[in-house]
């Protein structure tokens, strides 16, 4: 790969990671508003902009990170898995891009549900619960990644 062309594809895989980061932190704030926060009209209105913002967005940003990551890996001198760091960098994304579908969205849909039952005026006594969580791990864990890219730690994998 050119010089031009890989600089572009790292110019991608920072900015998906930015991306990332950026939608992480939204959420962080949507979730803790809600919790914070005892009018119900803010409450559901979080609720709701949750599961319209936060899924597909960081889908996406984890499943580009993700493929130019590995295109860097494999046309790099570190390698596709050939440093710790980079398994560690690889592990993550893939954890985390794999929790998006399988463990938020049905969360947020939850919470959905139950921003449409509160800003219907429904009285609802269910919270937001396990949802704190996400925009806890998932930014430690990028902010750990990012790390990992910059200092480079430990050495190669034995092969």
């Amino acid at each position: 790969m050119g010089v031009r062309t890989r600089k572009g594809v790292l110019a991608v895989h920072i900015a998906s990671a930015g991306a990332w980061l950026g939608v992480d932190v939204a959420m962080a704030v949507l979730v803790f508003t809600a919790v914070l926060n005892h009018d119900t009209g803010t409450r559901a209105l979080c609720y709701q902009a949750l599961q319209l913002f936060a899924v597909w967005p960081l889908f996406t940003a984890g499943i580009v990170c993700l493929a130019r990551g590995v295109v860097l890996g494999l046309t790099s001198r570190y390698g596709f898995v050939r440093y710790w760091w980079v398994a560690m960098k690889l592990a993550l994304n893939v954890m985390l891009t794999g929790l998006v579908p399988l463990a938020l969205r049905p969360g947020l849909s939850e919470l959905s549900e139950l921003g449409r039952e509160l800003a219907a005026g429904h009285i609802v006594t269910a919270s937001v619960g396990n949802m704190i969580y996400p925009p806890i791990v998932s930014p430690a864990a990028l902010v750990v990644a990012v790390v990992l890219a910059v200092f480079k730690p430990w050495g190669r994998i034995r092969s």
